[in-house]
């Protein structure tokens, strides 16, 4: 049975006073005298639905390192940068794929669970676990397949790859709008 301030035995103890939220965002909103402007209010938003990551300057640096006129994908460099992605709080594959999408559409496309299940029949896009060094090298393992495979399957398509990720979620979106996708 949930309890109430109205129960008789409720109280407030001392470590109800210690809030342990997001508190490096925490701080810096509670300690910020701005005035609001687009990215604080990002912030705000993100500290709500508990998403904020902040990123280490060595992956930044990474990410910045893509050449965003590359056709080709750099293998070593990915499995790199999607680590440093994929070890900060906050960040799981999807993200990190979009962070890596905005970054160089011509190598990478975001990876979801729409564009996941028209590629890969029967199969459920589930990476919500435990980032352990072997889920890391699974996720990671996975992704490269999927950009390979997307390229394949483009071609067929006759869609352009850098626009894939977009038009095969709205595909999925008209086809499967009956289909419920997991966590979502």
């Amino acid at each position: 049975m949930m309890k109430t301030i109205f129960d008789s035995d409720f109280e407030i103890i001392a470590d109800d006073h210690e809030f342990k939220y997001q508190e490096s965002l925490t701080k810096k909103l509670d300690s910020s005298i701005d005035d609001f402007n687009q990215d604080k209010l990002n912030e705000i938003v993100l500290w709500k639905v508990n998403r904020y990551a902040k990123f280490d300057e060595g992956i930044i640096e990474l990410i910045n390192s893509i050449d965003k006129n590359e056709r080709e994908l750099n293998i070593a460099k990915t499995k790199e940068i999607l680590k440093g992605l994929l070890k900060t709080n906050g960040v799981q594959l999807a993200m990190a794929s979009t962070i890596l999408r905005y970054r160089n559409p011509n190598v990478y496309q975001i990876i979801d669970q729409r564009v996941y299940r028209v590629i890969y029949p029967n199969q459920v896009l589930d990476l919500n676990t435990y980032p352990s060094e072997k889920n890391l090298n699974f996720q990671i393992d996975l992704y490269i397949k999927y950009l390979y495979d997307l390229n394949l399957i483009c071609s067929d398509l006759k869609i352009p790859f850098d626009k894939s990720d977009r038009i095969l979620f709205m595909a999925d979106k008209r086809i499967n709008k009956n289909e419920k996708l997991k966590n979502y």
